[in-house]
């Protein structure tokens, strides 16, 4: 059974720095636990970094999130913690928006059995990412793990769930209310 665990994201800026909120450094162990077991067992791990440049506040999306972060090259972009080291040999997807469209061709040539996805944010990157990877492997199962996943809003984050599940994207992890 061919399995991938993707991290979405998981950069200093989304942990501690302009958009970081509390309680998203607790996501690192589970996070790095999940990265460790997926390398021991020969499966393989990818993630997404958010990237934008100096003209952000010009995108879409800076104007309607009117907060730089992760500018490629600065400290806010870099991986968070302990995940930088563990994630070094790991495929690297950049991407300037929420989904990352190479996921799809890459995933559609791989033919996953499985994914998993953690990371930040549940209910904006998370959430396009594993709708991305069922979209590209229809007949996969994927998995958001809850315990490796936040938002800055907790109720956002239950609702994010509640609709990847709703999408027949399984969410798995103790910290979850069905």
């Amino acid at each position: 059974m061919k399995r991938l665990f993707i991290v979405v994201d998981f950069q200093n800026d989304f942990v501690t720095g302009t958009l970081g909120f509390p309680g998203a450094e607790q996501l690192e162990a589970p996070i790095c636990q999940k990265i460790e077991a997926y390398r021991t067992a020969g499966q393989d791990v990818i993630y997404t970094m958010d990237t934008h440049t100096d003209s952000y506040l010009q995108t879409a999306e800076g104007y309607a999130l009117p907060i730089v972060h992760c500018v490629k090259g600065t400290p806010g972009w870099e991986l968070y913690g302990r995940t930088a080291k563990l994630l070094q040999g790991c495929r690297r997807f950049e991407k300037p928006c929420f989904g990352c469209a190479d996921l799809i061709p890459f995933l559609q040539e791989k033919q996953y059995d499985e994914v998993e996805l953690g990371g930040l944010v549940s209910n904006i990157c998370v959430l396009s990412n594993a709708v991305l990877a069922k979209a590209a492997l229809p007949e996969a199962t994927v998995f958001v793990d809850a315990s490796c996943t936040a938002a800055a809003d907790a109720r956002q984050n239950v609702e994010a769930l509640h609709c990847m599940e709703g999408m027949q994207i399984h969410i798995v992890g103790d910290s979850y209310e069905h």
